[in-house]
């Protein structure tokens, strides 16, 4: 028997609607792709396969996107949370490249999401990231911490903060970047 799940927080249902995919602009197509090329390199480090690499780059692209994130703050975050390892688990029990904890399933998802997929635990993790700075008002630094669960702390801020300064800060000064979510 399949049982329903509860509807998620209120908090939440902005975010969730704000992540609709609307139709892109060839412009932001053209800065997607010029992203992606800027990252592939710094990314090799950790993805060796070319072919991983590119496909991976474009689903954070997406995925930031559509939770009006800057696609380098979610590089960022996978390289602190588990240094892009899709199969990492931390001892608190977070799961995948974004180390999502597995009660989210129960607050935006089905019972089968397999939050090791890396494609699924983007689309957690960029969710759950926007929404916290929504509920922060664009403050990334509490969202930051909020999203690692260490509110009132910052070393999980700074740590995410100095691998964007050292590693994913695109090199292309056209390329947009914005620190506040899209709401």
């Amino acid at each position: 028997m399949v049982q329903a799940l509860p509807p998620p927080p209120a908090t939440l249902r902005p975010t969730l609607d704000g992540a609709r995919q609307t139709p892109r602009s060839p412009a932001e197509v053209w800065a997607a792709r010029q992203w992606i090329n800027d990252m592939a390199p710094r990314l090799a480090r950790y993805v060796p396969d070319a072919d991983r690499r590119q496909t991976l780059l474009a689903r954070i692209h997406q995925e930031a996107s559509l939770a009006g994130l800057p696609p380098s703050l979610v590089l960022s975050v996978i390289q602190v949370e588990s240094a892009f390892r899709a199969e990492a688990v931390s001892s608190a029990g977070a799961v995948g490249l974004m180390q999502i904890m597995p009660f989210w399933i129960r607050e935006l998802g089905l019972p089968a999401d397999d939050l090791k997929d890396p494609i699924r635990n983007l689309r957690y993790g960029c969710t759950i990231l926007a929404h916290y700075l929504a509920v922060e008002d664009g403050d990334l630094t509490r969202a930051l911490a909020r999203y690692n669960g260490s509110l009132g702390k910052t070393w999980y801020p700074e740590r995410v903060m100095r691998a964007l300064a050292r590693r994913w800060t695109p090199a292309a000064p056209g390329l947009p970047e914005r620190l506040t979510a899209d709401r």
